[in-house]
């Protein structure tokens, strides 16, 4: 069977005969894992074993991934292909490539002398290989840096194709780095993007199931991946082709998840505590309020409510809707700028022993901040597992400025609103602990009884937050 042969048959899905086409020198590829990139990625490299020649000889190809078992399934994939195109291929086994290096790697030859050969992610063992560079999951080596100025050199220079696969793998590695420098027009690669969402859309489920799906059959496999995936974190990266900067973000990615519950429901059915947190946007008309029942140590999220655009008299219906209720007991409002009089109102109806106006000053939202993350790494709370309220909480970042001041914020154009109901939250968790916070003003959970904190814990009344005007009295 020839190569032409072979494409004519539905073998690969059209993501997949995309990058077949491209015949860019350097080409990336950021994709969802278990997609068929390796798979494919075999074909095109048994190909021009065969059929490319660099100055008259035939190309080898040099393979890296990040680990072994990567190495001899893509051995495994290319000795398949050789047999379909029906060539003469001897599998050589472990061979040594560079004696005084002692580098050795899994190798296939082909009777026109062209080899394949499967290394590891040691960088030192791609310098002066010349032939083709296949980097599969290039964001996972362990010292991507060296392994790319090791391997891409010769092959740049002298003219050899060179290719990247990878999952994301946070934005601190090379990969991530090359990706965005192509989106900003820095290097003229050629960027391939294929998320699961892309791969089932293309046919992925189909071809795994072996039969056609119907749209309700795909979204119940990616359903089912999502579910299987761990955690949102591992969802993100794994599949969706995102990046995730977990060490600028305040609540991580796992730390949410670790709370996810299914605790929404109608107040009629609530018989526990109320405690009601109302952050008043001031950013894309945005506010929110969050309703905690109370329930021993642990406070369940029960009420989640998007006011998006609503007139201030609207809004007051809603909240007083809330207040209301018979087991309401206390509630904390965002009283800065244009959510000073709602507050007020709510106060003066409500009295302000149930009902806080809260300024949003720097200390009183790392107040309010760590509060949230110590409740939540205690797994006091209870929250649903939400799109929007999950982006919220992982989007506010702690931000310490070179004279040591704090702050907590997020980029506008992460969210749809301006962090609303991670505010909110928190502050249904301040009203949830009577006002008074227990706990002083941490990184993690093992410094509390750090001396210093002790100390500033004792001096943390009610009374000398208020003194200190972190709340208004209004």
């Amino acid at each position: 069977m020839n190569t032409t042969e072979i494409k004519e048959q539905k073998i690969f899905l059209p993501y997949q005969k995309k990058w077949l086409k491209d015949n860019s020198q350097i080409k990336i590829w950021r994709k969802s894992r278990r997609i068929g990139a390796t798979y494919v990625q075999a074909f095109e490299d048994v190909k021009d074993a065969l059929t490319l020649k660099i100055r008259g000889k035939y190309c080898d190809v040099w393979f890296s991934s990040a680990d072994i078992t990567a190495a001899k399934e893509y051995i495994m994939y290319c000795a398949f292909w050789a047999k379909m195109f029906n060539v003469g291929m001897k599998d050589l086994g472990e061979i040594v490539v560079d004696e005084d290096k002692g580098v050795k790697a899994l190798s296939i030859e082909f009777k026109n002398g062209a080899r394949i050969n499967a290394l590891s992610s040691n960088p030192s063992q791609f310098r002066s290989k010349g032939g083709k560079i296949v980097l599969d999951e290039f964001a996972h080596h362990k010292d991507a840096a060296a392994l790319w100025t090791a391997a891409s050199a010769s092959a740049i220079v002298w003219g050899y194709p060179v290719r990247i696969l990878s999952t994301d793998n946070g934005q601190a590695c090379k990969f991530y780095k090359f990706c965005e420098d192509i989106l900003n027009g820095k290097l003229k690669w050629s960027l391939h993007k294929t998320d699961i969402f892309d791969a089932v859309a293309q046919g992925l489920a189909d071809k795994v199931k072996g039969k056609k799906l119907s749209n309700t059959e795909r979204e119940e496999y990616l359903k089912f991946l999502k579910e299987n995936a761990g955690d949102e974190f591992t969802w993100m990266q794994e599949y969706c082709c995102t990046a995730v900067d977990e060490s600028s973000a305040f609540l991580s990615y796992e730390l949410i998840a670790s709370c996810y519950e299914d605790c929404l429901r109608p107040l009629e059915k609530v018989n526990g505590d109320l405690f009601v947190g109302m952050d008043i946007g001031r950013k894309k008309d945005l506010t929110y309020i969050c309703v905690l029942e109370r329930l021993g140590s642990v406070k369940y999220m029960r009420k989640g409510i998007t006011l998006n655009r609503m007139p201030f008299r609207e809004q007051k219906k809603v909240l007083y809707g809330i207040l209301r209720h018979k087991n309401f007991r206390h509630a904390s409002i965002d009283g800065t700028g244009i959510g000073a009089q709602l507050a007020e109102e709510a106060q003066l109806d409500f009295g302000k022993s149930r009902v806080d106006n809260i300024q949003f000053t720097a200390r009183a939202k790392e107040e309010i901040a760590y509060n949230l993350k110590m409740e939540m790494e205690d797994r006091n709370l209870r929250i649903p597992d939400d799109d929007k309220l999950r982006e919220d909480l992982h989007s506010v970042k702690r931000i310490q400025s070179d004279t040591n001041i704090v702050k907590f914020d997020v980029e506008r154009s992460e969210t749809d609103g301006h962090a609303d109901r991670f505010w909110a939250v928190g502050l249904a968790l301040f009203a949830a602990i009577n006002k008074r916070f227990k706990n002083p003003v941490v990184k993690s959970r093992g410094n509390r009884h750090n001396k210093r904190f002790r100390d500033e814990e004792n001096m943390r009344t009610l009374e000398g937050v208020l003194r200190r005007g972190l709340f208004g009295t209004s």
